[in-house]
């Protein structure tokens, strides 16, 4: 009995011997989206959008301070960027364009809304994250809602209908607008979990609106603005490092 009890103790010390020299290797874990990325929550967008009457009212309330969504920064000034929406449509498939103007010829899109219709009252919809600043492969799409009911898919599939494109640009933006100060991401957050805990829409890796390579679309990616984290190990902790290239431009308002 001792002799067993002794063998199951050396056993046991064994094992945890293991399990400490496994903790202590080191672990490399790669965030899924980039710090641009924390400016401007998918989810909260998906949800605007779905409570938007049409692209005007959509743009208007995703750069309204009062509202709160957008805290996206992509030139450091410490100002929030203005983001227009540019859409694109073929056949009964839109895709809706979130661009920043960052020059007047330099542009860097966020995010695509892509909606394709399937049936009399069949459709998929999700939003898009851009690769650059979301990583790859990043949608939020409904998580079982039909969206026909939406506002804003009644408008924009409508019988006679023209795809929205924002009169806006860099340095000519609307009356109500101006530039306003970043918060802090920790504020961000509050904000947005009044928005998202609705659970609307959920993160996913994989896309549902297939038709969406029928439409002639080519990201923007500007130069102004080139964020990229990498992460080093170091012993046995991760250390995430930032580096960035950036050209500062001050928004302007006409």
């Amino acid at each position: 009995m001792r002799q067993k009890f002794t063998i199951w103790t050396a056993f046991l010390f064994l094992l945890l011997g293991c399990c400490l020299v496994y903790a202590q290797e080191d672990v490399t874990i790669v965030a899924p989206t980039t710090e641009a990325a924390e400016g401007l929550d998918l989810q909260a967008v998906g949800e605007l959008f779905k409570d938007s009457e049409n692209l005007e009212a959509f743009e208007k309330a995703l750069n309204d301070p009062e509202v709160g969504i957008n805290n996206l920064d992509l030139d450091e000034d410490g100002n929030v960027d203005f983001i227009r929406v540019v859409e694109e449509v073929e056949s009964e498939t839109h895709l809706i364009i979130l661009q920043v103007p960052l020059t007047e010829n330099e542009y860097q899109d966020v995010a695509t809304i892509e909606v394709e219709k399937s049936g009399d009252d069949g459709y998929n919809m999700q939003v898009h994250g851009n690769d650059v600043i979301y990583g790859v492969n990043y949608y939020v799409a409904p998580a079982h809602v039909h969206i026909h009911t939406w506002p804003i898919i009644a408008w924009i599939y409508r019988p006679v209908y023209r795809p929205y494109r924002s009169v806006y640009r860099f340095g000519v933006y609307p009356r109500w607008w101006k530039p306003y100060r970043r918060v802090n991401v920790t504020v961000y957050r509050t904000r947005t979990v009044k928005v998202t805990r609705k659970s609307t829409f959920t993160v996913t890796r994989t896309t549902r609106v297939k038709s969406v390579t029928r439409v002639k679309y080519k990201p923007r990616t500007s130069t102004v603005v080139r964020k990229k984290t990498t992460v080093r190990k170091s012993g046995n902790k991760t250390v995430a490092t930032k580096k960035t290239k950036k050209t500062k431009v001050k928004k302007k308002r006409q």
